[in-house]
């Protein structure tokens, strides 16, 4: 039992250090396809690369301790919220690696999108955290 609380807590730490990352890397999009002048895209180059290092961090320990407290309390996988919710994460790990096609885009400058597109790419994540908290907290199916 105690080891399973232990579990859920660094879960939910590196959701949260994951979610951060997602949301503030779409901002630094909207930023930089604004056009800024030479300096200030080259610091959110640096900006970029390095947050998608922290996401990545918080990504992998996220999914780890997720599946670390699935092989502690199996019977989860037999229940449809839990379907339901790595379905979610699949969608969250696509855009994570949209993400990263992203960062390598504006590396190269190679970007062809507009500040109004990352804008609303930036709202995608607050739908998978909504979406995978009241499944897990809710439980419904």
């Amino acid at each position: 039992m105690i080891e399973m609380l232990w579990l859920k807590a660094f879960h939910l730490i590196f959701i949260v250090t994951w979610f951060a990352g997602l949301f503030y890397l779409p901002r630094l999009f909207v930023y930089a396809a604004e056009g800024p002048s030479a300096d200030t895209m080259a610091l959110f180059k640096v900006m970029q690369r390095r947050l998608l290092m922290i996401t990545h961090i918080g990504g992998v320990l996220a999914i780890g301790f997720g599946v670390a407290s699935l092989i502690n309390a199996p019977g989860w996988l037999s229940q449809g919220w839990m379907h339901t919710k790595l379905l979610l994460v699949g969608g969250l790990i696509v855009y994570h690696l949209y993400c990263i096609r992203i960062v390598g885009q504006f590396a190269t400058d190679a970007n062809t999108r507009s500040s109004k597109f990352y804008r609303l790419f930036n709202e995608v994540p607050a739908l998978f955290l909504v979406l995978i908290v009241l499944l897990a907290v809710l439980k419904p199916f």
